[in-house]
C-alpha cells in the first residue's frame, strides 16, 4: 500500500517541462513538502546506462520494438529501485516522463500500436500508475527551436527526427489525453514560463491536498 502521491510531466522535445519541473520541486521543498524528483529513463544507475544506449546518437539502426522494450526496462528497474519505495515513504514523487512517453512515441509515432506497447509496460509497472500527469503541450516547431537555442540541453537521438515525427508524437499525446481525461492535464507550454509553472503548480496542489 503506497502512502505518497505520483505525479508525472510529461511533454514534446523542447515544452520546457525539465525547467518548470526542477522550479516546481524548489517552490515545494520550500514549503516544507517532502519531494522526490526523479526522471526517466533514467533515475538510477541501471537505468541511466539504458538511457545512453536509447539516446545515443549512433544508435541510428534502432529497431523500433527494441526501443520500447528499453524504455520498459528502464522504466521496471526505476519503478521497483527508487519511485516505489519512495512512494512507500510517503513522498511526492514528480517524474519527467513516465509511461505516456512511450504511448506517444513507440506506440503512435513508431506506429507500434498505443495498446501494444501498453501492453508492454503494464506487465512492467504492475499497475502503479501515476495519480495525475501534466501534459506540456507546445507545437514542434517552437519546442525544437527552444532547443537549437539552448546550448546546455543534451542533443538526443530523438532530437535529430524529422518534423513530421515531432509532429506525429503531439498528436499522440493529444490522442492520450482523450483516453485518460481523469488523469492527464494539458498545460499550455508556450505561455510564458512563470505562467506555466503557476499553472503547474496550482493542479499539484488541487491533487495533493
Amino acid at each position: 500500500m503506497t502512502r505518497g502521491i505520483f505525479i508525472t510531466i510529461e511533454g514534446p522535445e523542447g515544452a520546457g517541462k525539465t525547467t518548470v519541473l526542477n522550479m516546481l520541486v524548489e517552490k515545494l521543498h520550500s514549503e516544507g513538502k517532502k519531494v522526490l524528483q526523479t526522471r526517466e529513463p533514467g533515475g538510477i544507475e541501471i537505468a541511466e546506462q539504458i538511457r545512453r544506449v536509447i539516446l545515443d546518437t549512433n544508435n541510428t539502426t534502432m529497431d523500433p520494438r527494441t526501443e520500447a522494450l528499453l524504455y520498459a526496462a528502464a522504466r521496471r528497474q526505476h519503478l521497483i529501485e527508487k519511485v516505489k519505495p519512495a512512494l512507500e515513504e510517503g513522498y511526492l514523487v514528480l517524474c519527467d516522463r513516465f509511461i505516456d512517453s512511450s504511448l506517444a512515441y513507440q506506440g503512435y509515432a513508431r506506429k507500434l500500436g498505443i495498446e501494444e506497447v501498453y501492453s508492454i509496460n503494464s506487465f512492467a509497472i504492475e499497475g502503479m500508475m501515476p495519480q495525475l500527469t501534466l501534459y506540456f503541450d507546445i507545437e514542434p516547431e517552437i519546442g525544437l527551436n527552444r532547443i537549437r537555442k539552448n546550448d546546455e540541453r543534451e542533443v538526443n537521438r530523438l532530437d535529430l527526427e524529422d518534423i513530421y515525427f515531432h509532429q506525429t508524437v503531439r498528436e499522440g499525446y493529444h490522442l492520450l489525453l482523450k483516453k485518460f481525461p481523469e488523469r492527464i492535464s494539458m498545460i499550455n507550454a508556450e505561455n510564458p514560463i512563470e505562467v506555466v509553472l503557476e499553472e503547474a503548480y496550482q493542479k499539484i496542489r488541487k491533487c495533493i491536498e
